[in-house]
């Protein structure tokens, strides 16, 4: 399965190194350290850092068991919107509109057509951290999610663990790797957002992510909500450490629904186009709405598959875009960050 490391708790792929070589030329220089990238203000006409051709590299080294770091296998771009406009399946589409200027502006060519019909997909998120949001604190992410199908749950619940930081060689050293009987999938993602205070930017964090189904862990009698039972099933977090007795709890009190639909497709040109979906989080039952978000990602297996020309052309629309949308986004969010801030409490993040 391309752009997934697939293994299991005794026996793990390694991932092909890539050698800075195989980069494309820059067209400028990015600390790799900071993840982020600024333009200056529009109105001093002047030319935005470049990160396309520039997406850093894991520095080599393996994990306790020999097994060479993960390295970044996608490159996503998010753009957080307000909740509020967000009513009915249409009003989901009618984000599309909002990109078509620039696209056609920056020679990327989108089209709808494949997904008039598709349906809305829903799922039930939930997030589970200490009391004090020691997890979410330290860059970690446990949460579970499942998917339903005209009103009901299908499938079974699948658990999703991530460390989440703008440091690449941090992220890729976190191995979150799952002590577990059954198979697991982990997916590197480098993410690109707008910066958090002002349009026309773009900044990274590197998300190192694991899913697994729920029944692939088998815990027996054991309380699945104390950080003992957690740490056995995540080893990672040993080093955040734990008090006797101390469990996990419901982050907000709150399970989270999200409505989300796929409404087109970006084609950057050189074989590389995204999906793009457009979702809402809202709480479920009241169905208070907390944030909206608009995403696209590529998928590869070597950095010489991301064509210099097609970044550019999707870093440029992704900045132009940021100024079409100004009605729409909302800087310095996360979904994630909304769940937490339900209960009022601005927790200190590597986000």
């Amino acid at each position: 399965m391309g752009g997934m490391v697939m293994a299991n708790s005794t026996a793990a792929k390694s991932v092909k190194k890539v050698s800075k070589k195989t980069m494309a030329k820059p067209a400028k220089k990015v600390s790799a350290a900071s993840g982020k990238t600024a333009r200056t203000p529009a109105r001093t006409l002047a030319v935005p850092d470049k990160w396309a051709g520039n997406l850093p590299a894991v520095r080599p080294g393996t994990y306790a068991d020999g097994i060479p770091f993960h390295e970044v296998q996608y490159l996503a771009c998010k753009m957080l919107l307000k909740p509020n406009p967000f009513t009915s399946r249409k009003s989901l589409f009618d984000f599309a509109d909002v990109l078509r200027g620039p696209a056609a502006q920056h020679g990327v060519k989108f089209s709808t057509k494949e997904y008039a019909n598709a349906a809305v997909q829903i799922r039930e998120v939930l997030f589970l951290d200490t009391p004090d949001g020691r997890l979410y604190k330290n860059a970690f992410i446990l949460r579970r999610r499942i998917r339903y199908h005209d009103g009901f749950p299908v499938g079974e619940p699948e658990v999703v663990f991530k460390f989440r930081h703008q440091d690449l060689q941090k992220a890729a050293e976190a191995d979150v790797r799952p002590q577990i009987q059954g198979d697991f999938r982990v997916k590197f993602k480098a993410q690109a957002l707008p910066l958090k205070d002002q349009l026309g930017g773009i900044r990274l964090l590197y998300s190192h992510n694991v899913q697994f189904p729920r029944s692939h862990v088998r815990t027996g009698s054991a309380d699945v909500f104390s950080m003992e039972s957690i740490m056995r099933v995540f080893p990672v977090l040993k080093s955040i450490g734990f008090r006797p007795g101390e469990r996990v709890e419901l982050v907000g009190e709150t399970m989270v629904e999200e409505v989300l639909q796929d409404i087109g497709v970006l084609d950057f040109g050189d074989r590389i186009a995204a999906k793009v979906n457009v979702s809402l989080w809202r709480t479920r039952g009241e169905h208070r709405p907390l944030i909206g978000e608009f995403a696209y990602q590529v998928r590869f297996q070597e950095r010489q598959e991301l064509r210099l020309k097609a970044m550019q052309r999707m870093e440029e629309f992704f900045l132009a875009l940021q100024y079409a949308a100004k009605d729409w986004i909302a800087l310095n969010a996360t979904k994630t960050g909304a769940v937490y801030r339900l209960k009022g409490d601005a927790l200190s993040s590597h986000e």
